[in-house]
């Protein structure tokens, strides 16, 4: 028996992410699994393909290595956090946020740092309040973004 996972998955970042619904629409049209990881049971559809993990509470980025653990490089990751997304990398796997910005190799290190210097503004008190609300643009970068990942693995996969 062959116990290569089939790829491309998609492991989400769930407890915050605002794009599951869009994330189980794509991946029913296009038949891939979808792991989510979080650290407290979620309501998600029925369907074979979908997959939740809770992680046990009191474990510090449980979610993250449990994510990092199983992604391989013909995987895709949904997270708006920055040092999960580098991990992700690390193992090769294709990385987006829920606004579609798509992190690589070459952009992640400008990604760490805005959020070092971001964070050292908040605790002096130079910026206050979160990022802006989470927009219908927002949702469709996400989505464009979300295709041209999936369809860049399935180009290389037939490559192969």
């Amino acid at each position: 028996m062959n116990d290569t996972p089939v790829s491309p998955r998609i492991f989400v970042d769930a407890d915050a992410c605002p794009v599951k619904d869009e994330i189980f629409r794509v991946a029913t049209r296009c038949a891939l699994r979808v792991v989510l990881v979080s650290n407290s049971p979620l309501r998600i559809p029925r369907n074979p393909l979908f997959e939740l993990v809770v992680v046990a509470k009191g474990l510090f980025d449980g979610a993250d290595d449990l994510i990092v653990e199983r992604i391989t490089d013909r995987d895709i990751a949904v997270t708006g956090d920055i040092p999960l997304a580098a991990r992700c990398l690390e193992k090769g796997a294709r990385v987006l946020d829920a606004k579609g910005r798509v992190y690589s190799p070459e952009s992640i290190g400008d990604a760490l740092a805005g959020r070092e210097l971001m964070t050292h503004l908040r605790a002096m008190g130079e910026l206050g309040g979160g990022p802006p609300p989470f927009s219908a643009r927002d949702r469709s970068m996400f989505l464009q973004r979300l295709d041209d990942l999936i369809q860049a693995l399935r180009r290389k996969e037939r490559l192969a």
